[in-house]
């Protein structure tokens, strides 16, 4: 009944792609297929001037794409048809364009340097965004200045943040990234895995009179965070001896003020963000306490001032010149039109090896959806499947099918101009392997070049080419220049929904998993045989407990 339920519905369902200028895309697609990149570089010398555009410290070339000027024209013309500019507005202005949950979608608020008044429910959101910025930035100088002393006044030396998901990736990728301006003596340590051997492993390395953790969790109900955190609380006291020094040692990022002032912690270290706040969006709120604490709070403005700067561009400048509109553009374009079905962010830069993992949260949690916005479900594919690894690690590991194998695969590739050492040999390699690359993929080789070049007619050592590629180059590695990347994915994502048709900021998926393990958790040492499940479900639990059993003896 489901599935009869499902096709009625698609066949019903209007489509975010079911657009006379769709039909015209697919058609042109068909004649862009048949076009060599190569082809078109050395038809037009102009082609890098025409395909690029700089945004304040960040410069996007994006020639070296399967586009011409009248690809682009239709794309902008997609995106005109789907209201992007239209919803970009109602973001900005607070309306609660994440219709399943009812709720404003306002990380640009968190990051609004300009200050101008944001309104939620009729309320001015700003004031409190800027206490809490005001109140993380107070904090952190305590604990930096040696002012905020532990238990036996000692000072702290390790920063704890127990999270997940958006509670964890953010935080973490930007404390890597910005490894050249943390404080010289204070280190933070990111716990999320609910797998014992993660919490474990980071707290025998620390002296429970040094250390001092932040929960991060907004309903302070995560079943992985809580977890963790009352197996820290309980690492603590094991030495402390007096559950009143869990005030000295832990602080909270949290909506619920009941139970947080119930784990021991003062209300006063409660730091709070609102349900306006998406969790993969979050950083920027409270949930940054960590980077604070790390960077202090001067660099934690200009991450948000980057931000903000690439938020005006989105909002202002034309959509043919838009820099997140135009990576979105060409997403959809690969996507829906030539099959893509993974992108790949390549960072050449080893400050930025968490930005993968970071995207494939905001992207694949966000766009990865079967259901629009009306409740149709949809027939097109949506969003694609995010991956990625350093540059120049990945050259030796898979790029070999992106160059060679049978999938198309889009790519990005990231890089700064500046490098934050003095080893500029070192960086000039890094560079001449991030242009060979995207030249590479581009330009290929015939047989007839590897004849001529290796001596050998050898159908291996020939490279179809015509693979695309984004070039994306910082100045340097800046908090500024951060959030101006961060945010330019950011809504990259957002102007995808929009021509797809989603609710990007709601993550419904993620629900069923948890319902059934909440389930499944008290079966696993119950006294009465299990039952309800699939056999295989079943099988397994069973095995589990037998196996588990002979293991602890209980």
């Amino acid at each position: 009944m489901a599935s009869v339920f499902a096709m009625r519905k698609q066949d019903e369902a209007p489509g975010a792609l079911h657009r006379p200028i769709f039909q015209q895309l697919k058609a042109h697609q068909e004649v862009m297929a048949a076009i060599h990149m190569r082809d078109l570089f050395a038809a037009d010398p102009a082609r890098f001037e025409r395909f690029s555009l700089q945004a304040g410290e960040l410069l996007l070339d994006y020639s070296k794409n399967r586009i011409s000027d009248e690809t682009m024209a239709m794309l902008v013309r997609l995106a005109e048809e789907a209201d992007v500019a239209g919803w970009r507005e109602r973001m900005f202005h607070g309306d609660k364009i994440n219709n399943t949950e009812n709720r404003a979608v306002l990380h640009v608020a968190l990051r609004n340097r300009g200050n101008h008044p944001v309104f939620v429910d009729g309320e001015d959101v700003m004031p409190k965004v800027n206490g809490v910025i005001e109140r993380m930035g107070v904090f952190a100088e305590k604990v930096r200045s040696g002012e905020w002393r532990g238990y036996t006044g000692e000072r702290i030396t390790d920063v704890v943040n127990i999270g997940i998901g958006g509670s964890d990736l953010g935080p973490q990728m930007v404390y890597q990234a910005l490894k050249p301006y943390r404080h010289p003596r204070l280190r933070v340590h990111f716990i999320s895995n609910v797998d014992g051997a993660h919490v474990k492993e980071t707290l025998e390395a620390l002296n429970p009179e040094t250390t001092l953790f932040i929960v991060s969790s907004k309903t302070f109900t995560t079943q992985e965070t809580m977890t963790n955190a009352h197996y820290a609380r309980d690492w603590l006291l094991t030495q402390s001896q007096a559950e009143k020094h869990v005030a000295k040692h832990f602080v909270a990022v949290s909506t619920n003020r009941g139970a947080v002032t119930a784990f021991g912690i003062d209300p006063a270290n409660r730091f709070e963000f609102w349900d306006w706040v998406g969790g993969r969006y979050s950083l920027w709120s409270a949930i940054g306490l960590s980077i604070v604490l790390a960077v202090g709070a001067e660099r934690f403005i200009e991450l948000l001032e980057g931000a903000h700067q690439m938020d005006e561009h989105f909002r202002h400048a034309p959509l043919a010149r838009n820099m997140p509109v135009i990576l979105a553009l060409l997403g959809v374009w690969y996507n829906n039109f030539f099959g893509a079905e993974s992108h790949a962010i390549l960072p050449y830069d080893h400050y930025l090896r968490s930005l993968p993992a970071y995207l494939e949260q905001a992207d694949m949690e966000s766009n990865g959806k079967s259901v629009d916005r009306d409740g149709n479900v949809v027939d097109y594919p949506t969003g694609q499947i995010i991956w990625g690894a350093t540059g120049i690690n990945g050259q030796h590991a898979f790029y070999q099918l992106l160059h060679q194998g049978t999938r198309l695969i889009p790519a990005d590739f990231i890089v700064s101009v500046e490098p934050h050492t003095e080893l500029q040999e070192h960086h000039d390699i890094l560079i001449a392997n991030f242009l060979a690359q995207t030249e590479a993929l581009m330009r290929g080789r015939t047989l007839e070049e590897t004849q001529a070049q290796t001596g050998q007619a050898a159908p291996y050592k020939v490279f179809d080419g015509n693979h695309p590629s984004n070039a994306i180059l910082l100045q340097k590695l800046t908090p500024h220049a951060l959030g101006m990347l961060i945010a330019l994915y950011e809504h990259k994502i957002f102007v995808q929904g929009v021509i797809w048709n989603l609710d990007s900021y709601d993550q419904w998926g993620v629900e069923l998993g948890k319902q059934l393990a909440s389930r499944i958790l008290p079966e696993l040492h119950a006294g009465v045989p299990v039952g309800g499940h699939d056999a295989s479900t079943t099988a397994l639990i069973n095995y589990y407990r037998r196996m588990s059993h002979r293991h602890t003896g209980i």
